[in-house]
C-alpha cells in the first residue's frame, strides 16, 4: 500500500516512469460546482486563461468555498490519460461526479481513450436543497413586509404506502404575504438525491475479452461478488435505504460519524466553514467563538475531526472496488480525500495506491487507513 502527498498529475507521471501498473481506478474527483458565469465569465468578457487551474482559471473556489473544487482537474483530458496509462489493458475506471457537471468529466474520460461502459446511480434520501426562496427574494427587492396572512393549499400528489400516488390536495404552513403571492413556493433548485458514477474501461490489448482476462486478469466485472438481496444480478443503481421494492438494488447507508472519525482520536476538531461573523471574531482574537468538540456549532460554524465535506461510505467503496478489481489486484485513487477507498480496498484484500494533494486530508486519510491496519507502513 502506498500513499502519496502531492499533485495527482505529477505523482501519476512518476508512477508511470517507475513502470507501475494498476488493475482498477476507483476515485471521487472534485465535482467543480462553480457556476457557469464564474467559469466562463459574463457575455463579452475576455476568454479564460490557461494556468495552474487550466481553462477554468477564473473559478478559484467551488463546493463550500473549497479551492480544490474550483479549477478543472476532473475535466482535463490529461488527467485521465495518465490514469489510462497506469491501468492494465481492460482495466476499469469508476469516478464519481455531480449531476450538473458529470457530462464534462465523462467527455474528458472518453477523449482520453477510455470506453464509457455505463453510468451507475448512487441514490440517497438525505440531500439538502440549496435553493433560493424566490417569493422571499422578490418581497425583499420590492420592500414588501412579509406578514403571514393565512395558509396556502398546495396542489400536490402525496405518496400513499397502500395506494401509491393520489391526487389529494394538502394544506400546510406555507405562508404568503400581503405584498406578493405570485412567486410564493418558487425556488431555483431541486433537492439532490443522486450522484452519477462513470464506469469506463481501458481498451483491451488482445483479440477478445477472454484472451485479455487470461493475460492481464482485467476486462470483466465481478458480478457474483456484487449480487444484491436474494442473489439478484447487480444493477447500475445503488441506494441508501428506500422502500422494500428497492431490494433488488445494492443498499448502502450514508457515512456515520464513527466511520468518518475512525482513527482520528488524537486529531483536534476544526471548522468545516467560517461564517463572516466568525472570521471577524477570530481576527479580533476571540478564539473561543467557535466552541469546542466534534460537532459543536456557534454562529453557523461546525467543528469536525474529519474536515473533508464529502466522505463516502466505506461499504459503498468496498462494493465498487470488488466490482472492478481482480483478486489480489491494485486499486488506484488519484483523489484520495480522507481515505475511504483505501480502507475499502484493504478490507477487500486489494493493494492500494492513493494520491492526495491537500496535506490536511492526506494526514486524515493516513490515520484512518492505518487504524484499520495498525502495522501498515504506507506513507511516502
Amino acid at each position: 500500500m502506498l500513499l502519496l502527498n502531492g499533485d495527482c498529475l505529477e505523482e501519476m507521471q512518476k508512477l508511470i516512469d517507475d513502470g507501475v501498473q494498476v488493475d482498477s481506478v476507483v476515485t471521487d474527483p472534485p465535482y467543480h460546482l462553480t457556476s457557469i458565469t464564474e467559469r466562463f465569465g459574463k457575455e463579452g468578457s475576455a476568454p479564460a486563461q490557461y494556468g495552474t487551474d487550466g481553462a477554468f482559471a477564473r473559478a478559484s473556489k467551488g463546493f463550500m468555498g473549497k479551492e480544490w473544487d474550483g479549477g478543472d482537474i476532473a475535466f482535463r483530458k490529461e488527467t485521465w490519460e495518465l490514469a489510462l496509462k497506469l491501468l492494465k489493458p481492460g482495466g476499469h475506471l469508476l469516478a464519481f461526479s455531480g449531476s450538473r457537471t458529470y457530462h464534462r468529466m465523462a467527455v474528458a474520460i472518453e477523449d482520453a481513450g477510455f470506453e464509457i461502459r455505463d453510468q451507475i446511480m448512487w441514490i440517497y434520501g438525505s440531500g439538502f436543497p440549496k435553493s433560493l426562496n424566490i417569493g422571499k427574494a422578490v418581497d425583499k427587492k420590492l420592500g414588501n413586509e412579509r406578514v403571514t396572512v393565512g395558509e396556502r393549499t398546495r396542489n400536490v400528489k402525496p405518496f400513499d404506502d397502500d395506494n401509491g400516488w393520489n391526487s389529494n390536495n394538502t394544506t400546510g404552513n406555507y405562508i404568503y404575504t400581503k405584498g406578493n403571492t405570485q412567486y410564493e413556493g418558487w425556488g431555483t433548485a431541486l433537492k439532490p438525491a443522486h450522484e452519477p458514477i462513470v464506469l469506463a474501461r481501458k481498451p483491451i490489448s488482445e483479440k477478445s475479452i477472454t484472451d485479455n482476462v487470461l493475460k492481464h486478469e482485467t476486462g470483466g466485472i465481478n458480478i457474483d461478488a456484487c449480487r444484491c438481496k436474494d442473489n439478484r444480478y447487480p444493477a447500475n443503481v445503488m441506494h441508501d435505504g428506500l422502500q422494500e421494492d428497492w431490494a433488488r438494488y445494492f443498499y448502502c447507508p450514508k457515512t456515520s460519524k464513527a466511520e468518518k472519525n475512525q482513527g482520528l482520536e488524537n486529531f483536534t476538531p476544526k471548522p468545516m466553514a467560517w461564517s463572516n461573523q466568525a472570521k471577524a471574531e477570530l481576527k479580533r482574537g476571540n478564539l473561543d467563538f467557535v466552541g469546542s468538540g466534534d460537532g459543536a456549532k456557534h454562529n453557523k460554524v461546525a467543528m469536525r475531526v474529519n474536515t473533508h465535506p464529502t466522505v463516502k461510505p466505506q461499504k459503498l467503496m468496498q462494493y465498487l472496488c470488488r466490482l472492478v478489481t481482480p483478486k489480489n489486484g491494485t486499486v488506484l485513487d488519484l483523489f484520495m480525500g480522507s481515505g475511504s477507498t483505501g480502507i475499502a480496498a484493504k478490507d477487500e484484500g486489494f493493494d492500494f495506491i492513493g494520491i492526495e494533494k491537500d496535506k490536511e486530508y492526506f494526514e486524515i486519510a493516513g490515520a484512518r487507513i492505518k487504524s484499520s491496519s495498525p502495522l501498515l507502513d504506507c506513507f511516502e
